[in-house]
């Protein structure tokens, strides 16, 4: 392994198809790679194209282009290292008696 290999980035250009669902039972957003591409730890995706705005009880998908940077092999082993440690700051947690907001 060479050095450059450490902190070398590559990016690579997929399709994609970005679902997105705004109704009572569901709101979000997901991206599928049309080539099966995998997205690894410390990886980054742009999704390339216009804003889209799906009404209430509807879903639609659009056909994008996204950019899937890669991460390094430093980056990589980084994250999955102190990936356990970000997610903990999601959780909130409380020993007392009784919840407060």
């Amino acid at each position: 392994m060479t050095k450059s290999a450490l902190f070398w980035r590559r990016r690579e250009d997929v399709p994609c198809t970005v679902e997105i669902n705004n109704t009572f039972d569901a709101l979000g957003a997901h991206v599928r790679f049309d080539n099966g591409a995998v997205v690894h730890p410390g990886d980054e995706v742009m999704v390339h194209g216009a804003p889209v705005a799906v009404p209430y009880g509807e879903c639609q998908s659009f056909r994008r282009t996204a950019t899937i940077t890669r991460a390094s092999r430093l980056e990589r082993a980084w994250t999955r290292a102190t990936g356990d440690f970000e997610f903990m700051e999601l959780c909130e947690f409380s020993f007392s008696e009784r919840a407060t907001l």
